[in-house]
C-alpha cells in the first residue's frame, strides 16, 4: 500500500468537506473546489480529517490510493492558503500591465500579447516585470503560469524571456571569433 496514501488528512477551522460517492466538494475561504475521483478507491470522512482507502488489492486500486489522497490534501490546502507562482520578465523593454481581467505583455515582439486571465485566478503585477499567479486550485495555477511562460521562454544565451522564478535555465557561451 501507498506510504501517502496511508496518512490520514488534517481538515482546517473554516475549511468544510463534503463527499458523493467519489464526488469531493471542498469549501473554504480562499474559495470553493469540486472533483469527481475514478477508480476503486472510498473516500472517508469523520472526526476532522479526511481517508481514503483502496476497495480491493488491484495495481490500478493501491496506485490510486497515494494519487487520490495527494490531490486532496492539495485541494485542502488550496482553499484554506492558497497556492502561487512568480514569474519574471527579463529583457530590454518586457513589461506587463494588469487592465481589468487582461494581462497585457509587451514581450519584444511587433505585438502586444493579451491574455485573459480565467476565473478562479488572481494575478498582480509588480515593478512591470514581476507577475505573481495565486489561486485556490494548484493545477491551474501552474497551467495558467506555465501558459504565460510559453509566450517567451527563456533563451539561454542572454537570458532574455519569461522565467519562473526558483527554476534554473541553462546559460551557453556565445560565438567565439578567431
Amino acid at each position: 500500500m501507498s506510504r501517502v496514501g496511508k496518512l490520514p488528512i488534517p481538515i482546517p477551522e473554516k475549511v468544510s468537506v463534503q463527499t458523493e460517492n467519489l464526488k469531493v466538494f471542498v469549501d473554504g475561504p480562499k474559495g470553493k473546489l469540486e472533483k469527481e475521483f475514478q477508480g476503486p478507491i472510498a473516500i472517508v470522512v469523520d472526526n476532522g480529517s479526511v481517508t481514503v482507502k483502496p476497495i480491493d488489492d488491484s495495481r490500478f486500486a493501491l496506485a490510486m490510493h497515494g494519487t487520490a489522497r495527494s490531490i486532496l490534501a492539495g485541494m485542502v490546502k488550496g482553499v484554506s492558503e492558497g497556492f502561487s507562482k512568480d514569474l519574471e520578465l527579463s529583457g530590454v523593454g518586457f513589461r506587463a500591465v494588469l487592465t481589468g481581467n487582461i494581462l497585457d505583455m509587451n514581450l519584444g515582439f511587433s505585438h502586444p500579447i493579451n491574455f485573459q486571465i480565467p476565473e478562479g485566478i488572481s494575478i498582480t503585477v509588480n515593478e512591470n516585470t514581476k507577475i505573481k499567479v495565486s489561486g485556490a486550485d494548484k493545477q491551474l495555477v501552474g497551467e495558467v503560469a506555465a501558459r504565460i511562460k510559453r509566450f517567451y521562454p527563456v533563451e539561454p544565451y542572454k537570458g532574455k524571456g519569461v522565467r519562473i522564478i526558483g527554476q534554473f535555465v541553462r546559460r551557453k557561451e556565445g560565438k567565439k571569433t578567431g
